[in-house]
């Protein structure tokens, strides 16, 4: 049996019900199986899979204080995507759904980016690159 590498993300929220929310916002899935009170498994694709974890409960996996992410930066995400205009489409659903921009778009012709903070100060940046450009 082969398994690909997946990666897991574990974010600390404030409010679970809001940080779903957020991230269904941006047209990703919960997975239900993998969601209760403390916790809920976004479908970011087939390899990563975000966990959005209560603070108490994200607080009983490490003995280290949470991050106060609206002062500090603990992290961030980057997520590639497939075109420009999907970079556009999430970055606009997160500023519609409350979050908040980390920067200007980054434009270099190969390769488009932008930034954003999810509701709990959790910073990503998207981006697409041409494949053309790597050759």
């Amino acid at each position: 049996m082969h398994m690909d590498t997946m990666i897991f993300p574990n974010l600390p929220v404030k409010d679970l019900d809001a940080a779903k929310a957020f991230y269904t916002a941006l047209g990703y899935e919960i997975n239900a199986q993998f969601t209760d009170e403390n916790a809920s498994a976004v479908v970011i694709s087939d390899t990563i899979v975000v966990m959005l974890l209560r603070e108490e409960f994200f607080g009983t996996f490490t003995s280290r204080a949470i991050a106060d992410t609206t002062t500090t930066v603990e992290i961030m995400n980057g997520l590639g995507v497939a075109s420009r205009a999907e970079v556009d489409r999430i970055a606009d659903a997160a500023l519609a759904a409350g979050g908040r921009a980390t920067g200007e778009p980054q434009d270099q012709g190969f390769m488009y980016s932008r930034g954003f903070a999810d509701l709990d100060g959790h910073e990503w940046s998207v981006l697409w690159m041409d494949p053309s450009a790597l050759q």
